[in-house]
């Protein structure tokens, strides 16, 4: 039987009682008593989650955030049984290339939001010559997209990855594209290199991922790799819950939208460019917005599920290998720059680019940057790609 695909526009709209009951449970809100002065050590802070609770409760306009997120080209694929949720916005260029953009947690399709408008080629007063069509999908178990299959199932990196390439080529019909993604977008970037070494034509990336790695590797890899192992130690509890109680965890959080908050905001505090100056990197609007599709779509727990999937069986092993030509922007507060010998251990490095500011989220907290660094690797990888190939995807998308 043919495999099934479509593709439709779509508009958000949560219902009003949704935001009613949202709003209800933050005037009920039950603190824990902690310390005074407790600042970010041993998680988000109390003084930092009151107020941010507060003006969730009484000052924040989902309404404003969603019709700025509906003036975005928001489709969902149906993939077979699956429904994808995905921003799809072409290029303003002579030439354009297709990028897919691969986001990770607690982070969502807004991780590249900012990023949008620069890779399309917009300026004041003129165009790129090379722009981007700009693919960014909720992933399965995100925002719009949401649990895929039974609850049972955990979507596993290999099976997003193949989820993926069937929407850039059946459901969008291109046959070759650039992938670009952080934190879980990584390893699925990779796996989707690995996979389908004919379509992806380059990855583009913000971190090497996770790779297992033999007993070979130089001094200067080994202190690398303990160091990551100590940093783990010390402020990886998160990861280590997902990835053996995440249903434990997900019902609290599921029904609290403070202790949702207080989870993701210590993430991206911790993982921030600047701790000391955490709203100049994200403003309370901002995490909100990206708290409040947690809440709104309940995928706390689907969004989390990877993490068990990848400690039963990693993805990425020590033999994989990405072909392809790899750019990697590399932002100064997101763990450590990685050697690059070791990145070259499984990355076929060809672009590296050790960014001046930024954190984990490099691509929302400096845009300009991860942009402009996207657009010279793509400029770079696709100097030898075909104009008349590109014409033809845009010949059939045009049909």
């Amino acid at each position: 039987m043919a495999a099934l695909t479509s593709t439709q526009t779509f508009q958000i709209g949560i219902a009003g009682e949704l935001l009613d009951d949202l709003r209800a449970r933050l005037r009920r809100t039950r603190r824990a008593r902690v310390l005074k002065n407790g600042g970010w050590n041993g998680g988000s802070s109390p003084d930092y989650l009151d107020g941010l609770i507060a003006y969730w409760r009484d000052e924040y306009d989902w309404r404003r955030h969603e019709h700025q997120l509906n003036q975005l080209a928001n489709f969902v694929a149906q993939i077979d049984d699956a429904r994808v949720h995905y921003i799809h916005e072409a290029g303003l260029g002579i030439r354009s290339v297709p990028v897919l953009l691969l986001h990770g947690w607690p982070d969502s399709f807004l991780r590249y939001r900012k990023a949008i408008p620069l890779l399309l080629g917009a300026h004041d007063d003129f165009v790129d010559d090379l722009t981007c069509d700009v693919v960014v999908p909720s992933l399965p178990g995100f925002a719009f997209t949401g649990q895929i299959g039974p609850p049972e199932d955990i979507p596993s990196i290999k099976a997003t990855a193949r989820l993926m390439h069937r929407l850039m080529t059946e459901v969008l019909g291109y046959e070759q594209f650039i992938v670009a993604g952080g934190d879980g977008g990584s390893a699925i970037a990779q796996s989707l290199a690995i996979q389908f070494p004919e379509a992806v034509i380059g990855v583009h990336l913000t971190d090497i991922g996770w790779h297992e790695h033999g007993d070979k590797l130089t001094d200067i890899e080994q202190k690398y790799v303990a160091a990551v192992k100590r940093k783990f130690m010390e402020d990886g509890a998160y990861a280590a819950v997902h990835m053996s109680q995440p249903r434990a965890l997900a019902a609290a959080l599921n029904d609290s939208p403070a202790g949702l908050a207080s989870w993701i905001v210590d993430r991206f505090h911790s993982w921030s460019d600047s701790p000391r100056r955490f709203e100049q990197s994200f403003s309370k609007d901002e995490m909100l917005t990206n708290i409040t599709l947690y809440w709104v779509t309940q995928t706390i727990q689907s969004s989390i599920y990877g993490y068990l999937a990848e400690a039963r069986q990693p993805s990425l092993g020590k033999d994989d290998y990405v072909r392809c030509p790899v750019g990697l922007a590399l932002f100064p507060r997101d763990m450590a720059v990685p050697p690059r010998r070791l990145a070259e251990r499984t990355l076929n490095v060809v672009r590296w680019t050790e960014m001046p500011a930024g954190g984990h989220f490099g691509a929302w907290e400096e845009p300009a940057e991860f942009a402009a660094d996207l657009k010279s690797f793509v400029m770079a990888v696709t100097d030898p790609f075909s104009q008349r190939a590109l014409d033809g995807q845009r010949a059939r998308k045009a049909v």
